[in-house]
């Protein structure tokens, strides 16, 4: 689980979650013709220019939400990293268990990528530029910025654009934003006719430490809460996150303010179990928290990665719309 928290979050969250995302315009990349047609292709990642002399058909993935989003192309990766920690974080679009793994997130096998001998390798720009540029030798690396804050929906936009254009699989990625734009509009419909159009609602994730609880709040430029405000919703925490995945630290006494709010939250279980409602049972100030009296708090169900594509944040559409209306 301590390597499921974002890399710009290690010193404070001990944690590592990385994501997926860029904030080119997909457009602007290649002609669809271009893929369609088998022929070379220029994709604009974080760091510049990327050639392609057809369209990758062996890909090997080093980030969970990239996975996600070659699996919803339809495009299966030869390789990827952590295997098992995606079917158990992101069970969205499962990944075949025997897909040969290449290693950690953040530390991928040289000798395991090589192996596969991909025509094209995906990650994003947190993994190590040292280790980027050791790949980048032998096979061409589209590298994305793992999110963006000041746009979360867009990012998710364009990476499964850039995906698709990389893949020959454009329509593929226009396909699943139309389905996500569709469903975005039927959650809208769901709580209007609840009563429940423009709640307020905050989210969170947290762990247990030493004993201590450790939250972690997700701002309205993280990718859920900007999923969440697409469906109207009102995020209730409006302090700011960190710039790239819209995440910010607090502890049980930071949410006195929140108010009569809907409390959603990914378990993020540890040896100590759920730490909302296992670590801070018996807390005074958690118990007394207006959300907590009037029973709001819900736990989201497993498997809905919170940095994914569109399928994970249909998923949440659903469970959100689910917690509100029932």
């Amino acid at each position: 689980m301590r390597k499921t928290a974002l890399p710009a979050l290690l010193a404070a969250a001990a944690l590592l979650l990385t994501a997926c995302g860029t904030t080119e315009d997909a457009a602007e990349a290649a002609p669809a013709d271009t893929a369609a047609a088998g022929g070379p292709i220029t994709i604009t990642d974080d760091r510049g220019t990327v050639e392609l002399d057809a369209p990758a058909t062996k890909v090997v993935s080093l980030e969970w939400g990239l996975t996600e989003n070659l699996l919803t192309l339809g495009i299966t990766p030869v390789g990827a990293a952590d295997v098992k920690g995606y079917n158990t974080w992101d069970t969205s679009v499962p990944l075949d268990e025997s897909t040969p793994d290449v290693g950690f997130r953040g530390e991928p096998s040289l000798d395991a990528i090589s192996a596969l001998e991909p025509d094209l390798v995906v990650t994003t720009t947190d993994l190590p530029a040292e280790v980027i540029e050791q790949i980048e030798a032998e096979y061409p690396v589209i590298a994305l910025r793992g999110s963006d804050a000041s746009d979360p929906i867009g990012k998710m936009r364009s990476t499964i654009e850039i995906l698709g254009e990389a893949t020959g699989t454009s329509d593929a990625a226009q396909a699943a934003l139309d389905e996500f734009d569709a469903k975005v509009e039927d959650a809208k419909g769901q709580l209007d006719e609840a009563g429940v159009a423009g709640a307020s609602f905050t989210m969170a994730d947290g762990w247990l430490s030493d004993g201590a609880v450790s939250i972690r709040m997700y701002t309205p430029g993280s990718f859920l809460g900007a999923v969440a405000d697409e469906i109207g919703l009102t995020n209730a925490w409006t302090g700011e996150g960190d710039p790239d995945y819209g995440l910010a630290q607090t502890d049980v006494e930071g949410l006195t303010e929140l108010g009569d709010v809907h409390f959603l939250y990914v378990g993020n279980d540890t040896e100590g179990g759920d730490p909302f409602k296992d670590g801070l049972t018996g807390n005074a100030i958690w118990e007394q928290l207006p959300f907590v009296v009037a029973g709001k708090t819900t736990r989201l169900p497993d498997g809905i990665w919170m940095f994914g594509g569109p399928e994970s944040a249909a998923v949440f559409i659903d469970a959100t719309v689910a917690a509100l209306t029932a």
